[in-house]
């Protein structure tokens, strides 16, 4: 009676159902099987970077948790990124840069691994890329949007007191003035130079040779590594073993990823609803006051950014 009156919302009912119960199933599957292979064989720890470099605090927490484990003998930074905001890719620049200090840290470059996502990727000892993987775009992007036009014509004004006469800089409902101008080139510059001076650090390469590649311009894999800011050409399971001999691991190696933390299926998408918003968001307002180490395809030509 019930599925004949509300045909609809039965099939939401039993959808829901299942996929709930498929959810549940999953869960425990993966966690019985991270605790069988936990019995044999040395571990490695990876850790995973996907998309925009926004919020650092898991990531370097995750580092950090593999650095203290003591039968993690080495960590696999497994980077697929368009790289994002200036100050997150310098974080974990720095927590990997500290790990190394106590066990080695190989990255594994996926589909892409740009700008930041380079950034971070630089701090390990050494980086394992496909040969078509998107890599480079070693430079920082800053966007300023003018809506004063748009906003004269639906009659809206904006009335601003500030403290200093650059409090307001890169407003969206003022053009920047020359001076201003400058400033901001002055920021953009000062942040390149620290991008050159970290990927120079890391890959021991002399900075003018950094700062020849740094023009912006993407790379496949294969141009990195003949250009020196990789190392090897491969995939994740190259960058396993790889991380494994040099973790001096001698038999089989057991891969290991941080605990996922135990989310209800709704508040899983919620959160995952979020965080494209935060990069949408990210995008519109990026260039208001804040540099961005990003390779955005959309924005224009290949090597334009």
């Amino acid at each position: 009676m019930f599925k004949r009156r509300h045909p609809y919302l039965f099939f939401i009912l039993v959808f829901t159902a299942i996929v709930s119960i498929s959810w549940v199933i999953l869960t425990v599957a993966a966690g019985v099987g991270v605790q069988k292979e936990a019995r044999k064989g040395e571990k490695v720890g990876i850790v995973e970077i996907k998309g925009m470099i926004l919020d650092p605090k898991k990531i370097t927490a995750q580092i950090k948790t593999f650095r203290d484990d003591d039968s993690i003998k080495a960590i696999v930074l497994r980077v697929d990124s368009p790289g994002g905001a200036v100050g997150p890719s310098q974080e974990i620049f720095m927590e990997v840069r500290r790990t190394i200090e106590v066990k080695p840290v190989i990255a594994s470059m996926g589909a892409i691994a740009a700008s930041g996502g380079y950034y971070v990727a630089a701090a390990a000892n050494g980086i394992v890329a496909n040969p078509g993987t998107i890599t480079g775009s070693i430079g920082v992007i800053m966007e300023l949007t003018n809506f004063e036009a748009l906003f004269e014509k639906i009659g809206i004004y904006s009335d601003v007191v500030k403290s200093g006469k650059y409090k307001d800089i890169g407003s969206p409902f003022r053009p920047v003035s020359e001076k201003e101008e400058q400033l901001l080139q002055q920021f953009v510059d000062s942040v390149h130079r620290q991008f050159v001076s970290d990927v120079a650090a890391g890959r021991n390469m002399p900075e003018e040779a950094v700062h020849m590649l740094a023009d912006g311009m993407i790379f496949s894999g294969e141009y990195a590594k003949n250009a020196g800011l990789v190392d090897r050409l491969g995939n994740l399971n190259d960058a396993v073993e790889w991380a494994g001999e040099t973790g001096g691991i001698e038999g089989e190696i057991v891969r290991i990823y941080p605990p996922e933390e135990k989310l209800s299926l709704i508040r899983k998408m919620l959160e995952m609803t979020a965080v494209e918003i935060e990069s949408m968001v990210h995008r519109i307002h990026s260039g208001t006051v804040r540099g961005g180490y990003l390779y955005d395809p959309s924005a224009g030509a290949p090597g334009s950014r």
